[in-house]
């Protein structure tokens, strides 16, 4: 548990951390640098995007990526086995969705920043 700001002794229910304040080691490191490597990729990344948005179906993800049903299957697969998006069964549809909401900052994050590089915007926090 953890104390409210400005109230000593006062305990506020447990909340995520946004911020989790770890010296990275190799496993860490590794760990995060394969997960940027899955979003290195312009169709996937793309693909990341839209399931931020919220789950959707692999036919939903092929219109709105553009691509063949194979590539996006195929894409979805690696981003699957790497542990970044979830499947369940809706019938005879698979329903992919991100793993958890750091990734949906995360590419929240990566998208803002290449809007600022591309307009030029100012850097913020």
């Amino acid at each position: 548990m953890s104390t409210q700001p400005g109230t000593p002794g006062v305990f506020a229910p447990e909340t995520p951390s946004l911020v989790h304040p770890v010296t990275p080691g190799p496993e860490l490191l590794e760990t995060a640098a394969g997960t940027l490597r899955m979003l290195a990729e312009p169709t996937r990344l793309h693909l990341l995007w839209q399931l931020a948005e919220g789950p959707k179906t692999v036919t939903e993800l092929t219109v709105a990526a553009g691509v063949p049903r194979t590539v996006a299957s195929q894409h979805l697969a690696k981003l699957r086995l790497s542990g970044l998006v979830d499947t369940r069964k809706d019938g005879r549809h698979v329903i992919y969705s991100l793993r958890d909401g750091h990734l949906v900052r995360l590419i929240r994050e990566t998208f803002n920043h290449a809007d600022h590089r591309i307009t030029g915007e100012p850097a913020h926090d």
